[in-house]
């Protein structure tokens, strides 16, 4: 690295690096474009100089480079013929994204000698670019429209500051004949350059504000005709058009950005919207376009007022929730409905049994009427659909969402299921006698549809509320489960089900009862079965092995080939058995939430060792993940349960998490040297409170050194007494990690224990001995005050000592005058009066 305190050698960089660029200025071509580049990064690798500086050469290699492409971007629009500018249409438009840096930088801030360069080069872009937007054929047009939006991209506000009349010329591409693919291209390009110019209110008020509704009534235009009605003007959609999706998208688009700009088309729009979405309609539109009109719909509330939108809101969600209560009185009219509303001004609409079913009658949302079990189903479907995506949808005023209204409807459709075997009272649903059974039988294969719109609902409901949903989990289970219980032969409605099921898990499992767990616990089951395939068909193989079936049904059932390869049939039943990659996607995500967030003790050891084995054979990582993070608890009279931790291992050995899983105890590596020294500070600390911090507990060796003549010390050399033992060795075991701390050898230790048996091979010496009298500076060093625990076996350790009691004899040659007993005791005495005399 460079030194910063040095500013001569910063400086002689800077000249350096200077000179360098003045040279790219100079010479920089084509030819010797890389020479200079590449001599640049080598005279930036062997020093390391100020980032900026560095930046700003490299910067200004790429701008020359991008104005050598510019200017051979502009020579080959200009020489090409506009017969053959198709072909090459791809490769300017990437080149005009390489030029970003150019086309985006603003006048003040372009090289200096090279200003007029780049400004020419611009603004032959600008003008061929206008041109060929007004260009006889049709090759021309296509490749300006191309262009257009590349370099709008490229350039953004320092280009569309100038391209109020190349958007005029979009706009007019639209009302001509050209193929549908330029003007696909047209209406994105537009769409791009309004929503690019939300951000710069200067260019919101010279493009946007006079343009833009220009743009809307000719893209209406492709995909519907106007039609003039006393009160008011509706839009009617032209039959098999095909810029209906982009369209719908656009403007899907550019709602929430200009809502001001869209209020005079939000009648057109609702009217548009409505005939696609209605069943009454004779044309067929695709999924995708039902998608956007169901996602353009919810977001014309938007073309409210500012100080309305939250009122449009609720307006717009109440009358979606009417209008499906209304379709479905008409739908589950074949059954006595036993639901009741907790909305007392909802009205139920009458019924007229002897006429067709149908609805002829616009609805609150203005949806024209519908005739038929299937038609109603649908518009009932959509009515759900078009209320999620209100939910979903964010408002830019605080709104309340009517979570009891959207529960009491969710709660009546998902109350009638199919009955098992088409009989009533079988589910509590009841059949009402006035209408035909084949009607029934219509309503029964519709239920899914409707309950899998419910399911979609709720989850809507789950991702927005998130943890809010806590007082209504158990109410949706308990809707989920009823279901699923009667439909689970459905393989939409178990989808439904399993990513309903997981999205509640994760945000209210963990405080789930015991109750709730079993609930769930059969659509676990189920779960399993999804997942696990299935080989063979038992009941076909008992009976071809079954005695009694071959005489009754004779030779006609037989199959064959199974004669000649029994693992035929195996083989075969593997390849025809269905594959659904949405349902068991659905359902590992159950079991993996499961795992993870249900308590492992309330889940049934059955279920449990059921979903471990699904696991391990689809090789669930994630779920096995969870299984071995939550394991099985140890119960009374059941041992704790195996782990998956092999199996995760041996399928995947090369992951990170599971990498981290086997080996928990990898030590953290400190490298930061802030880190370290705050550790290094920390310990300093502890060990200076250590040391200033009084030694209160006194080891047995310290005690035995600094009170040679007190008596009590005969205790130590008895065997002491059981209340004594437990504290000695406490106090042991405390110093001996300090004793090491403070670097106390094992050399120094030993003459200790010498000490100590010579002073134990003193008590038992002859008497003629003369006794050792200590000196007055040892007898100062005497502590006063005797701990209390050595004085309790003081009068045992002199009867024993008196007694003359065998001690074991040390080895040594030097012999020590034996201690006077009896004057000990004496003093014993004396400090007993004293602790006595000061605890008093």
């Amino acid at each position: 690295m460079m030194p910063t305190s040095k500013p001569e050698v910063q400086d002689t960089y800077r000249h350096s690096f200077r000179r360098v660029a003045k040279e790219a200025r100079r010479e920089l071509k084509e030819d010797n474009l890389s020479f200079f580049y590449n001599d640049l990064l080598q005279r930036l690798e062997p020093v390391s100089i100020e980032v900026a500086e560095a930046l700003s050469s490299v910067c200004y290699v790429l701008v020359a480079m991008a104005s050598t492409t510019l200017r051979a971007v502009t020579h080959r629009l200009t020489t090409t013929p506009v017969d053959q500018l198709p072909s090459i249409a791809a490769f300017l438009a990437a080149s005009l994204s390489d030029c970003a840096e150019l086309l985006s930088a603003p006048q003040a801030q372009k090289p200096g000698k090279g200003d007029s360069d780049h400004a020419v080069q611009i603004h032959k872009l600008k003008i061929r670019l206008a041109s060929l937007l007004q260009d006889r054929s049709v090759e021309g047009r296509w490749t300006a429209v191309v262009l257009v939006k590349a370099t709008v991209e490229a350039g953004q506000w320092e280009i569309l500051r100038g391209y109020e009349p190349i958007v005029r010329g979009l706009i007019g591409i639209l009302a001509k004949p050209d193929p549908v693919s330029t003007r696909k291209m047209c209406i994105i390009t537009l769409t791009r350059i309004f929503h690019l110019t939300y951000q710069y209110p200067t260019l919101v008020r010279e493009i946007t504000t006079p343009h833009l509704p220009g743009f809307v009534t000719a893209a209406l235009n492709l995909v519907s005709t106007l039609v003039k009605l006393p009160s008011g003007s509706s839009r009617k959609p032209k039959p098999n058009t095909p810029f209906m999706e982009i369209v719908l998208h656009s403007i899907l688009e550019l709602i929430p950005r200009h809502p001001t700009i869209f209020r005079p088309f939000g009648t057109q729009l609702s009217s548009l919207l409505g005939d696609i979405l209605s069943s009454s309609s004779q044309v067929y539109y695709p999924e995708q376009v039902l998608d956007v009109a169901e996602q353009l719909f919810a977001s014309l509330y938007r073309c409210a007022p500012k100080d309305k939108s939250g009122h449009g809101w609720n307006d717009e969600c109440k009358s979606t929730i009417w209008s499906a209560h209304r379709a479905a009185d008409h739908v589950f009219r074949a059954i006595a409905e036993q639901w009741e509303s907790v909305d007392p001004t909802l009205v139920h609409t009458k019924q007229h049994y002897s006429k067709e079913l149908a609805d002829p009658s616009a609805d609150a949302l203005g949806f024209p009427g519908w005739a038929g079990i299937h038609a109603g189903t649908d518009r009932l479907v959509i009515l759900l659909r078009i209320l999620s995506e209100i939910i979903s949808l964010p408002s830019a005023a605080t709104v309340a969402i009517p979570l009891g209204s959207i529960l009491d409807l969710t709660s009546r459709l998902t109350s009638v299921t199919i009955p098992p075997n088409g009989e009533a009272s079988q589910n509590g649903v009841q059949f009402n006698p006035q209408i035909s059974r084949d009607e029934r039988e219509l309503l029964w294969a519709e239920l899914p549809r409707i309950h899998i719109a419910c399911m979609d609902l709720l989850a809507h409901v789950v991702s927005v509320l998130e943890t809010s949903t806590a007082p209504i989990s158990q109410n949706i289970l308990e809707q989920v489960t009823w279901v699923f219980k009667h439909e689970k032969f459905c393989r939409e409605v178990r989808s439904a089900s399993y990513d309903l099921l997981s999205s509640v898990l994760k945000l209210t499992g963990p405080a789930m009862t015991k109750q709730s767990v079993a609930s769930v616990a059969s659509v676990l089951r189920v779960t399993c079965h999804d997942l696990l395939p299935q080989f063979e068909d038992s009941i076909a193989a008992k009976a071809q092995t079954d005695p009694k079936s071959k005489s009754k049904g004779g030779q006609g059932t037989a199959n064959a080939d199974s004669f000649l390869d029994p693992e035929l049939r195996k083989k075969q039943q593997l390849k025809a058995g269905p594959q659904f990659p949405e349902v068991q996607q659905a359902a590992s995500g159950l079991l993996q939430s499961a795992l993870a967030y249900i308590a492992p003790e309330l889940l049934a050891p059955s279920i449990r060792a059921e979903i471990d084995r699904t696991i391990i054979l689809t090789s669930n990582k994630d779920a096995m993940l969870a299984s071995v993070l939550n394991p099985i608890p140890a119960a009374k009279g059941r041992g704790a349960g195996s782990s998956l931790m092999p199996f995760l291992v041996r399928s995947y050995p090369e992951q990170m998490e599971v990498e981290a899983l086997v080996r928990p105890r990898m030590p953290v590596l400190m490298s930061v040297p802030e880190l370290d020294a705050y550790a290094e500070m920390e310990e300093e600390e502890e060990a200076d409170e250590m040391v200033d911090e009084p030694f209160t507990n006194t080891s047995q060796t310290t005690s035995f050194l600094k009170e040679p003549a007190v008596a009590t010390a005969g205790a130590q050399k008895t065997e002491p007494s059981a209340a004594s033992v437990a504290p000695l060795q406490k106090r042991t075991y405390f110093e001996e990690t300090p004793a090491k701390s403070h670097s106390s050898p094992a050399s120094e230790q030993q003459p200790v224990q010498a000490k100590k048996a010579r002073f134990e091979e003193k008590a038992q010496a002859p008497a003629s001995v003369p006794a050792y009298q200590p000196t007055k500076v040892e007898a100062s060093m005497v502590p006063k005050q005797v701990p209390a625990v050595s004085q309790a076996p003081a009068a045992q350790a002199t009867s024993q000592l008196t007694a003359g009691a065998p001690l074991p004899v040390d080895d040594s040659d030097d012999e020590l005058p034996t201690l006077n007993i009896e004057s000990d005791t004496e003093d014993d005495d004396e400090d007993e009066d004293e602790d006595v005399a000061m605890e008093g």
